[in-house]
């Protein structure tokens, strides 16, 4: 198992590299979109900068923002080439016209993250183009199966028999993912995304995720409990009382 935190934000990249618990780092134009605003290339160095002080050679995603694959290409040479950080995996959408360029660039030996990928033959596809990483987003394969926005499609879906029930359980779609990675021995990892709480987190890892990308604000989540807040009050209460 290993954790990426999915986030642009600085300071909580630098928080959580501080305490040593996570491998990488993703990020998106939703994400960048959140910060204040600057210059895409000095935000993006910045946190290479913040990676290369804590974590030398952790993991760094940056998603190119464009659906033209010509444009993709481009975007994706010029961000290698900028940021020149060894460790940096492009991410590209998942699409028709975008496997292609998926195969281009890892021809070219550069690391694709394949994204936004919601079922197994999208993933296996991408794979098989030689994505490096294909990127699973948990939460919104869930909720594909209740959408009502999106009822005429998935009826369709059905009808086609295109997709089925269990393309709308997660669990399912990642652990028959990686079954098929591992029975093909292919040299890619599944990334778990769209985490909506903890137990997303570990119900992505046992079924057979990779790689989980959190949201910091489930971090703390994860570390506590309700008990051991219970222990230690025991234990320094008990010692408190020891030494009077």
């Amino acid at each position: 198992m290993k954790i990426f935190v999915d986030t642009a934000n600085l300071q909580e990249i630098e928080e959580t590299l501080k305490r040593g618990f996570i491998q990488g780092v993703t990020t998106n134009p939703s994400l960048l979109a959140k910060e204040p605003k600057s210059k895409f290339e000095e935000h993006i160095s910045k946190i290479v900068e913040l990676l290369k002080k804590y974590q030398d050679g952790a993991h760094l995603s940056v998603e190119v923002f464009s659906q033209d694959p010509k444009e993709i290409l481009k975007q994706a040479k010029y961000f290698k080439q900028t940021f020149q950080y060894d460790s940096l995996s492009i991410k590209v959408q998942v699409g028709w016209n975008e496997l292609e360029v998926i195969k281009e660039l890892s021809e070219n030996g550069i690391s694709v993250n394949c994204t936004a990928c919601m079922n197994v033959t999208q993933a296996m596809m991408a794979a098989w183009a030689g994505a490096k990483y294909v990127s699973l987003f948990w939460g919104r394969i869930r909720d594909g199966g209740s959408d009502e926005k999106f009822k005429n499609e998935r009826d369709m879906a059905f009808k086609n028999k295109s997709l089925d029930n269990d393309d709308f359980d997660p669990a399912k779609v990642v652990r028959r993912t990686r079954q098929l990675i591992d029975q093909t021995g292919l040299n890619a990892e599944i990334i778990a995304g769209s985490m909506r709480g903890v137990l997303d987190i570990r119900d992505a890892v046992l079924a057979g995720a990779h790689i989980v990308t959190v949201p910091p604000k489930l971090f703390k989540d994860m570390i506590s409990h309700f008990k051991t807040d219970e222990v230690i009050r025991q234990f320094l209460t008990d010692f408190d009382n020891w030494l009077k």
